[in-house]
């Protein structure tokens, strides 16, 4: 198949398509409580057009913001400041006992194999200990 039959194939395809969707729609019966309630939903969401030129009028980039907005902002940053300041203190602290722990193990893992190897090499001959106390 040359790609014009192609081209002209998915044409007539796409045609077809829309025009009997485009027939469903118009006979489908709409429902008049249903557009009622999407229009009041609309009205909700939606704001009049002058309401939203009057607020990007009103506050423009360059305007100056107000304190109680600063001083909220300010809040919200020192919140997160001090959330991540205690979740970094929480994850050191854990990390250190961690740490310690391990440390504690390996201490005693050697003085076991230590006290082994002196029982194991210990002939009877001289004291067990060399250092004197």
């Amino acid at each position: 198949m040359s790609w014009t039959r192609v081209a002209v194939l998915s044409f007539l395809t796409t045609l077809l398509i829309l025009t009997f969707s485009s027939v469903m729609e118009s006979a489908a019966v709409q429902d008049d409580s249903e557009s009622s309630e999407s229009k009041g939903a609309a009205r909700q969401v939606f704001t009049p057009q002058s309401d939203a030129s009057n607020f990007f009028k009103r506050r423009s980039r360059r305007s100056s913001r107000y304190y109680a907005e600063l001083q909220a902002e300010q809040r919200v940053r020192l919140a997160v400041t001090e959330r991540r300041r205690e979740y970094n203190e929480e994850q050191r602290n854990e990390y250190e006992n961690y740490v310690e722990e391990e440390r504690d193990e390996q201490s005693e893992r050697s003085r076991e194999t230590n006290e082994q190897l002196r029982e194991y090499h210990y002939d009877g001959l001289y004291p067990r200990y060399h250092w004197f106390h």
